[in-house]
């Protein structure tokens, strides 16, 4: 009896350093992770487009190559038209962004003077209770950290261009040869567990795919309407810049929206009171828009995720990836969220009522 208990402990000693080694190798290949996580989401994304391509006839390897020909081609030339435009604005955004905060400082320094009943001895309201060089200073700060983490997870071997490149080859590979690479790898897991991995890869990428697509039509149509919305207000020389700025952030869920106002209203509350509420008016209706009309439309039937565990892939993404993380972090929740729901949520209240009418 005592030389089993040893067998056993020492067996599970060995699992245990394994595991760990494991652990240790999965951590230094965390960059090489990253990027097939992101190729996922890639693959996903475009395999609807894919799926009907082959449908026409067209063999799948020559459908992933004209397919990914088209998205470079369309990619290239949005970049041509407005790209020039909106890099120029955006500079000019940066260069004058200390004026705007001065300004925005005087402004809310005057405001505090009217409030203290003409008491100009009185330190200033601003300076006492927000410190708008601090907060400038955090907010820097804070931005250079989230960019430093969401480049370090493709430094060393990858970098960020070749991570870039990897993730289309390894995601053009993955759409090409799908249905023997998933069949190889659910064939590691034992029966019957593997046929229901694979009965699940349909509705795994449909729901990650239709993620990611709803993200990028929604935020597409956003940029779209705040740039027009920015230039009728009196924006026009930074419209474009800001309406992009508005879009790319509008893909992290929950913060994006915000973290995308804040540059237009700054730049606002400089022009003028009557511009500032107005641009606040604008992303005030654009996002409630977006929150009772394109998100349940393009976002919500697809995701299918409480807005809860939305919220804390967001932050657990960014917290370990940056803004890397917070983008491809919530579709691998929406997709894992497929596999909880078909394999333990379903069988189990299924079973739960069996036993019910037994009884």
């Amino acid at each position: 009896m005592s030389q089993k208990h040893i067998t056993v402990s020492i067996g599970n000693f060995l699992i245990a350093i394994i595991l760990g080694l494991l652990l240790v190798l999965l951590w230094q290949l965390r960059s090489l992770i990253v990027v097939l996580m992101i190729s996922v989401v890639i693959a996903a994304t475009l395999a609807p487009i894919i799926k009907a391509a082959h449908k026409l006839g067209i063999p799948r390897w020559l459908s992933v190559l004209l397919v990914y020909l088209s998205l470079i081609a369309t990619l290239t030339g949005i970049g041509l038209i407005i790209g020039p435009t909106v890099v120029e604005q955006i500079q000019r955004l940066i260069r004058k962004l200390p004026v705007y905060l001065e300004t925005l400082r005087s402004l809310l320094d005057e405001m505090a003077l009217r409030m203290a009943m003409g008491e100009p001895e009185k330190p200033s309201f601003v300076n006492q209770f927000f410190d708008i060089q601090g907060v400038t200073r955090w907010v820097i700060r804070s931005s250079q950290e989230l960019a430093i983490r969401s480049f370090d997870v493709t430094k060393g071997f990858i970098g960020g261009v070749l991570g870039s490149l990897l993730a289309l080859l390894l995601s053009g590979y993955m759409l090409s040869g799908s249905d023997k690479l998933l069949r190889d790898i659910v064939n590691l897991f034992p029966y019957p567990w593997n046929e229901r991995l694979l009965a699940q890869v349909q509705p795994v990428s449909q729901r990650m795919g239709g993620y990611i697509q709803g993200r990028i039509l929604v935020s597409a149509i956003l940029a779209v309407a705040i740039s027009i919305g920015l230039k009728f207000l009196g924006l026009s020389e930074l419209a474009l810049g800001l309406g992009v700025i508005a879009g790319i952030t509008n893909l992290i869920p929950f913060f994006g929206p915000v973290l995308g106002a804040i540059p237009a209203l700054i730049v606002a509350i400089a022009q003028g009171g009557l511009t500032f509420f107005g641009v606040l008016l604008l992303f005030v209706i654009i996002q409630n828009i977006e929150t009772y009309l394109l998100d349940p439309l393009l976002v919500g039937t697809s995701v299918k995720v409480a807005p809860l565990y939305q919220l804390l892939a967001v932050l657990g993404g960014a917290q370990l990836l940056g803004i890397i993380g917070a983008l491809i972090v919530p579709p691998w929740v929406a997709g894992g969220a497929v596999l909880l729901e078909n394999l333990y949520v379903k069988p189990k209240l299924l079973a739960e009522t069996k036993v019910k009418c037994d009884n």
